[in-house]
């Protein structure tokens, strides 16, 4: 973000210049273009029938005044190369493009680890709803698609579309299908559909079908729901226009269609047994939080092991090449925190596959 802030400033100094100079070099050329329409009309306003020795001086004069503008204006041009320059030198010392120092060739080399690469990216573009692009990319690539892993997205795709246009009728029928599976997860999905579907009734002036809707579907949720279900019996007071303008007006809100929509993705996910957030964008983001931090490492280490030949700092140069974990700690918002961390108390080094933690038989806790 600095990097982003130290370019920024360079570009508005380039626009704060270019603006200055439009504004003076109109200014300037439409002075000239005066003083010469002004020249003009006083040498054709003169009795004489050739121009005199006044209208030469003043035409030489007037000559030298123009050539003297321009060139100034042509000077101030100049020095506008200069300030667009230290943009791009901006840009070269704020983002380093040698990224190739924090990638491991090996973490992702063998059939395995290309497979699960593969799987990742296509299971991103499914999230996305872009089956398209990830059927082009199968066919182009040659990476085999795994049916049963996209049917799911296409089909929770769909239900998204259709709620992003107010149609809840699949997502109903989903939810209903998937009843028990929802029930087990302790979901609310069901309820707020329906509770849509009673409030679009109610909006609509049909106050005798949403008495319907509601003696059909609403029963099996008082239990457990009967506050939420209590206040929906109560806009049965409004109908129609009055709706909107009554103590119940939040129910008519656009937010609970978004709402609506992250509910039915986090319980569909849950369903599938994956994570809400695509696994690939989160790792994308987490790497650009990242690497700037890595890379001033990489850097630091380097020139310090270039100065300097002892032992210990080409121990912490070799560091960089360990796979248990990062050399340094990257510091990543609570929503990207997906493991529990243990550090030995004793070591003050984080626990791993090769050193794992054990119990004694005093109850602490210490690694192996």
């Amino acid at each position: 973000m600095d990097s982003c802030t130290a370019v920024e400033r360079e570009v508005d100094k380039v626009a704060s210049k270019f603006d200055g100079y439009s504004n003076n070099y109109n200014k300037q050329i439409q002075q000239q273009i005066q003083h010469l329409e002004d020249l003009k009309k006083r040498i054709q306003g003169s009795e004489e029938a050739e121009v005199n020795s006044v209208h030469k001086t003043d035409l030489k004069l007037l000559t030298l005044k123009v050539s003297e503008c321009v060139g100034k204006l042509a000077g101030d041009h100049r020095d506008l190369h200069s300030t667009v320059s230290k943009v791009g030198k901006s840009i070269d010392r704020n983002f380093s493009h040698d990224f190739d120092s924090t990638y491991e060739e090996e973490f992702f080399s063998g059939s395995t680890k290309e497979h699960l690469l593969n799987e990742v990216i296509l299971q991103h573009l499914y999230r996305q709803g872009q089956l398209d692009i990830s059927e082009s990319l199968a066919q182009e690539s040659g990476i085999h698609e795994y049916k049963s892993q996209k049917e799911p997205f296409v089909e929770m795709n769909k239900i998204l579309q259709a709620l992003k246009s107010y149609n809840l009728e699949p997502a109903m029928e989903w939810a209903e299908h998937n009843r028990e599976a929802l029930n087990l997860n302790k979901s609310v999905l069901e309820l707020r559909l329906h509770k849509l579907k009673f409030i679009k009734l109610l909006a609509s002036g049909d106050r005798t079908k949403a008495i319907m809707y509601a003696r059909q579907y609403f029963p099996r949720f008082v239990q457990g729901e009967e506050k939420e279900v209590k206040e929906l019996m109560g806009a049965l007071m409004f109908c129609g226009p009055a709706l909107s303008t009554s103590p119940y007006a939040h129910l008519v809100d656009d937010n609970h269609w978004v709402e609506i929509q992250d509910l039915f993705l986090r319980d569909a996910c849950a369903l599938l047994g994956l994570s809400i957030e695509s696994p690939l964008g989160v790792a994308v983001e987490a790497g650009c939080m990242a690497l700037p931090a890595l890379l001033n490492f990489k850097h630091a280490m380097t020139d310090r092991k270039e100065g300097n030949t002892n032992k210990l700092m080409t121990t912490l140069v070799d560091v960089w090449n360990g796979r248990d974990e990062l050399p340094i700690e990257i510091e990543l918002p609570n929503n990207m925190r997906f493991h529990s961390v243990f550090a030995c108390p004793i070591l003050r080094q984080q626990v791993s596959d090769g050193n794992p933690p054990m119990r004694l038989i005093c109850g602490h806790i210490i690694s192996k």
